[in-house]
């Protein structure tokens, strides 16, 4: 009956108060109580509820901004002491050569798990491969099929002054779970196309290249390099000629000394 009674005691006072009781209050008043040191009954728990606000708390929204402080000192601090690290790892830009030809791309998220982070998208100059001679250029180009392109990919990284030549290939992979494995295959094909354009480059000279992927993109972009044969010989200001330029003659055109002096 005691423990009958006990519980009916602790139950008792749960069911009869209202659901809007502040419980911050409570548990500060209950901190207070321990502080002293004071064992405390069940009763006295329970009666720790009935303890009213004393304003020594903030709002909602005031937690709110104290969040969002506490993160914005989390990344202060990382600029600080942790991103001055990073200068161990700096190195100076080189740009690429002949060495060096390939040009690796990649996309990331800021961190974010995305499926185009996997994804690694290698460029190449053609001129820049070692390819024996002309019939290797070519069966190259026959090999990498819509691949290759005689103008740089807008997102390839390469400058626009630079020189076509023959054309760039360009070779993406994104099949694997690692970005690391995607960039070994990509780069194991580009490996595979050299070695097999160098093999037998003779026998593919007469087998014309199929460009129906180039005038489909021009085509598809509408800015009139499909018409008139202007997509791979499309005229620039370096194709003007000089000889129409305005000559004026120097005796014509007065010094500044002299236009002083007139007006004085």
């Amino acid at each position: 009956m005691q423990a009958a009674t006990r519980t009916s005691r602790l139950i008792r006072p749960l069911c009869s108060r209202p659901l809007s009781r502040n419980f911050h209050a409570s548990s500060s008043a209950l901190a207070r109580r321990t502080k002293t040191d004071e064992k405390l009954t069940a009763e006295q728990a329970m009666d720790l509820f009935d303890d009213e606000f004393d304003d020594d708390d903030t709002s909602s929204a005031g937690h709110l901004m104290l969040i969002q402080q506490r993160q914005t000192l989390k990344y202060l601090r990382l600029i600080e002491h942790e991103i001055p690290k990073l200068v161990a790892f700096r190195k100076p830009f080189v740009p690429p050569n002949a060495s060096t030809p390939v040009i690796a791309r990649s996309v990331d998220y800021a961190g974010e798990e995305h499926p185009a982070t996997l994804k690694r998208v290698i460029v190449v100059h053609v001129n820049d491969l070692p390819l024996k001679d002309e019939h290797a250029l070519h069966k190259i180009k026959l090999l990498a099929g819509p691949r290759w392109t005689p103008n740089p990919p807008a997102d390839a990284g390469v400058s626009g002054l630079m020189d076509w030549g023959h054309g760039f290939i360009k070779i993406s992979c994104n099949d694997f779970p690692k970005a690391q494995m995607n960039l070994k295959w990509a780069s194991d094909t580009l490996d595979r196309l050299i070695a097999e354009a160098n093999k037998d480059a003779e026998k593919f000279a007469d087998v014309p290249q199929d460009v129906r992927h180039v005038y489909a993109r021009a085509r598809k972009h509408k800015k009139g390099d499909h018409l008139r044969c202007r997509l791979f010989d499309r005229p620039s200001i370096v194709d003007f000629p000089e000889q129409w330029l305005p000559r004026v003659p120097t005796e014509d055109v007065p010094s500044t000394a002299q236009e002083t002096r007139a007006t004085e």
